[in-house]
């Protein structure tokens, strides 16, 4: 049988983005920032992209996540609403784990490039949260 999944975690940031990018509904408000192009995955993770929410005023845009990717998987870190972000992650069946810093993230990986958009969901609750 030949496995059909995708578990790149560089990939799988790709595709993240461009569904992100792609959306014109709730997460029209979110962009991808400070991207880097040239990321090698590694086993604690290294830094792909943020996501940044702007707003209808002038002011400074709030960065809502940031994407790691490892050799097998991506890991977002929410870093405003992280209750949300978890329950909503729990909802859509992700791997979901609190990080112990301060402010307090929350941790959602994507371990199969389905997962890209399995986790849309927890950005629009994080967005309209």
């Amino acid at each position: 049988m030949v496995q059909d999944r995708l578990r790149d975690g560089k990939r799988i940031a790709q595709l993240l983005a461009s569904e992100v990018e792609g959306d014109r509904g709730v997460l029209g408000s979110l962009s991808v920032v400070d991207a880097d192009p040239d990321v090698e995955p590694t086993t604690d993770g290294a830094f792909a992209f943020a996501l940044s929410r702007r707003d209808e005023t002038d002011a400074e845009p709030e960065r809502v996540a940031e994407v790691y990717v490892q050799p097998d998987r991506a890991r977002v870190e929410f870093l405003v609403q992280p209750d949300v972000a978890a329950a909503a992650a729990t909802d859509a069946d992700l791997r979901v784990r609190p990080k112990a810093v301060r402010p307090p993230r929350t941790l959602v990986f994507l371990e199969d490039g389905a997962d890209a958009k399995r986790v849309l969901p927890v950005f629009e609750a994080v967005v309209e949260g």
